[in-house]
């Protein structure tokens, strides 16, 4: 590493801070700053630490993913000034932009800062006179991954971004300090360089599991390169003439405008070797066990594989690869939980809020039971599916035997019952330790029901609950306002996620017949037959997953179902460029002023959802573009 140096410590914020009248701000202060922060291992263990600290709270309303797509509405009364919500009904603009992560604001944070510091820590991490060349090789690896990590971050909201590859001296031109943007496709390869150097000196596996759980390995970065490397394969990144016309300063594109298939042969190939590290390290897809005096059916058994796939504890989990355990989920849970105790006092009630509503399309998404779409399944009435029916004896598990329910509710797959909370929907633990016979709570969620609109705040607009993210042991109190919650680390990386974006790559680089058998794991732990069969046999399209187009479509939608509520499909449905017809329209739901179940089971709009071409990517702050004119502006804005 390079050794101390005043010269390259000193650090230009490159334009990207709040200060209106400044070209640059000088951080830190003094250079005695820079050598207390390096004196010894200690000190600069503590600056290692700082680097994480820009880590987005990725379960928090500040995480786009979450909120700012078309997965879920939250009712007005919460999110009138989330800004997630904000940009889901178009407020974003380049006079006020939303969770800016550029320059900071509006539930934002500047990762310039981040990748600032971390060129401060790696330029001097072989400072401190008691540190061993191992953990410089070790915290240079952590800190190079990190830095890898904001750049993708920051490409994957704005495109094309200035690479960052060490900070400008003190005693830089005004030129050298208006930095421009670098073309997608060079910010991609130095991600991967960077990544590519972190691999070799990162550790295979954890040590320290209490101390360092969630610091990066190496199998951390392989897949973390695998997701770089499909991204950038992706439509949005990918020969997309959308963008003919975004040029820098000397006429040179900054997004590539050719397709090139090449680009999938080497995201399979990151995926094939991030997956064959997970293996080796033991990683495999969550099947739940039951614990202590457990005992459950079969089918609840299922759907806390499913859902345990997310929301189990990291050391029960052998699917997670990479989680966060810095977001606050237990937040989360308590928004998606929905009231369950019929005898719950009136004062306790408030315990959870149940307000992060999945909206109707969410719960249309799911497959039929035959593990197809609802409009393909040639079994299933899919003009009927509003309609109300009573329900039988073989749904028990799923759905109360003799309520009155929507038939959009019944014969579905089990990944719909595992992430799906709604009326008349048994909501599996929370207490209940066997429910062989069927017995078990469940949701009510009409008019002035236990689960359903009782107040102006905790409410789902939808009628629908994200019963995924709940841990299947938290429990609300009947009698004390309280809700015991287990808590868990936000899944950033796992492996039915791998498994799919492998199969992705495959079907883009080698075919259809490549692809299906990580694309049917995937579907067996669901429960489901694999994807030749399930089509062959109940779609109206049986020949679909035989071609690439086909199977395309299948892969997509399977990622949209499997990964649900964990933040994926804003950012797929971008990659893909599908979002313009996807991700906007209405958000519809059930009435949920409904008192009798007629009325409840009525469809009704719930708002908007609303993106336009120019959403695909950030717009960089009217501010930033007056302090530096090298920094030209996203298209379309």
């Amino acid at each position: 590493m390079k050794p101390f140096s005043m010269k390259h410590t000193i650090v230009v914020a490159l334009l990207f801070t709040y200060g209106c009248s400044k070209f640059v701000d000088v951080v830190p202060d003094n250079v005695a700053e820079i050598e207390d922060a390096f004196e010894t291992r200690n000190n600069a263990e503590r600056f290692l630490a700082t680097l994480y600290g820009y880590l987005p709270r990725f379960a928090s309303i500040n995480n786009p993913a979450l909120l700012g797509g078309d997965e879920v509405l939250v009712q007005a009364n919460r999110t009138e000034y989330w800004a997630a919500r904000r940009m889901a009904l178009g407020a974003q603009s380049a006079g006020n932009t939303l969770l800016n992560f550029w320059s900071g604001g509006n539930g934002g944070r500047n990762l310039f800062i981040a990748l600032r510091d971390c060129n401060i820590f790696l330029e001097n991490v072989s400072v401190p006179f008691d540190i061993t060349d191992e953990e410089i090789d070790l915290w240079t690896g952590e800190a190079l991954f990190l830095k890898a990590f904001y750049h993708f971050y920051l490409m994957r909201m704005y495109g094309p971004i200035p690479i960052i590859k060490e900070n400008i001296p003190i005693e830089a031109d005004v030129n050298e300090v208006r930095v421009s943007r670098d073309s997608v496709d060079d910010v991609v390869r130095y991600i991967i360089d960077l990544l590519d150097q972190a691999i070799e000196l990162l550790p295979d596996g954890i040590e320290n599991e209490v101390r360092d759980l969630g610091k990066p390995t190496k199998e951390i970065a392989l897949a973390f390169k695998s997701r770089v490397l499909v991204t950038a394969a992706s439509p949005l990144f990918n020969g997309n003439t959308d963008y003919s016309d975004f040029v820098d300063q000397e006429g040179n594109h900054l997004m590539n405008q050719t397709y090139d298939p090449n680009k999938w042969v080497m995201a399979a190939e990151a995926c094939r070797e991030a997956i064959e590290t997970a293996h080796k390290n033991g990683r495999k897809l969550f099947e739940f066990v039951p614990r202590g005096s457990e005992s459950f059916s079969e089918r609840t058994i299922k759907k806390l594989s499913i859902r345990g796939a997310v929301s189990s504890e990291w050391l029960f989990n052998d699917e997670l690869i990479w989680g966060s355990s810095a977001s606050p989920v237990t937040l989360l849970q308590n928004w998606a939980q929905g009231r369950l105790p019929n005898n719950i006092q009136v004062e306790n009630r408030q315990s959870v809020q149940g307000w992060w509503a999945p909206t109707m399309r969410i719960a249309e998404m799911f497959y039929s039971e035959n593990g197809v779409p609802l409009k393909e399944d040639t079994s299933y009435n899919y003009e009927d599916r509003f309609n109300v029916s009573t329900v039988g004896p073989e749904h028990i598990h799923y759905v109360v035997e003799g309520y009155e329910t929507a038939n959009l509710h019944l014969n579905r797959e089990p990944r719909f019952y595992a992430s799906i909370g709604f009326d008349g929907g048994v909501w599996e633990g929370h207490g209940i330790n066997n429910d062989k016979d069927g017995s078990g709570l469940f949701i009510r969620a009409k008019f002035l029901e236990t689960a359903g609109l009782l107040d102006v705040n905790s409410f789902s607009l939808s009628g629908f609950f994200a019963k995924k993210l709940v841990n299947y042991r938290n429990v609300q109190a009947t009698n004390v306002n309280s809700y015991a919650r287990i808590t868990y680390p936000f899944p950033l990386f796992r492996l039915a996620d791998l498994y799919l974006l492998y199969a992705e790559a495959l079907n883009e680089s080698q075919g259809p017949q490549a692809a299906y058998p990580w694309i049917d794991l995937v579907r067996k732990r669901a429960g489901l037959e694999g994807v030749v069969d399930a089509w062959s046999n109940y779609s109206n399209k049986p020949s679909k997953p035989s071609t690439k187009d086909g199977l395309r479509e299948i892969i997509h939608h399977e990622r949209l179902i499997e990964l649900v509520f964990e933040g994926h499909r804003f950012w797929d449905l971008r990659r893909w460029k599908k979002a313009l017809t996807v991700a906007s329209g209405t958000a519809r739901g059930w009435n949920i002023q409904g008192r009798t179940t007629e009325s409840f089971y009525t469809v009704v709009d719930n708002g908007i959802f609303y993106f336009q071409l120019k959403n695909y990517f950030w717009p960089i702050a009217e501010r930033d573009i007056v302090r530096n004119p090298n920094l030209i502006q996203n298209p379309f804005w």
